[in-house]
Order: structure tokens, then sequence, then C-alpha cells
């Protein structure tokens, strides 16, 4: 059995989206306002699901290869 890099990258990008959501949601929860410091780390969180979106194209792209 060989190891499936493209399923590797795409459960990644999986993982990173769902955690990014689920920060967000935490932060603005606890929070319960939006302030600057909200808005920094929802920036940094939304960079972090850019990736995550592309290591499930990626994956997709190498499964399919």
């Amino acid at each position: 059995m060989e190891f499936d890099y493209g399923l590797t990258l795409q459960v990644l990008g999986e993982i990173l989206i769902a955690f990014t959501l689920l920060r967000v949601h935490h932060r603005v929860l606890n929070e319960h306002k939006i302030d600057k410091r909200v808005f920094v780390e929802m920036k940094l969180e939304q960079k972090v699901g850019y990736l995550g979106v592309i290591f499930i194209i990626v994956g997709y792209l190498i499964q399919i290869t």
C-alpha cells in the first residue's frame, strides 16, 4: 500500500477550514463583540482557511492524476 498524498492534503485542508471556522466562532462568542483584536485574528484565520482550500484542490488534483 502506497502513501496517498492527494488524500492527505485533502484531509488537511478540510481540517484547517473546520478549525478556522470554529476558532472564529469561539472568539466572537467569548468576546460578545468584534473589536480590532478579533478582526486581526479573523484575518489570520482567513489566510489559514485559504490554505485549507488550496490543500483540498491540490489533494484532489493529485488523486485524479
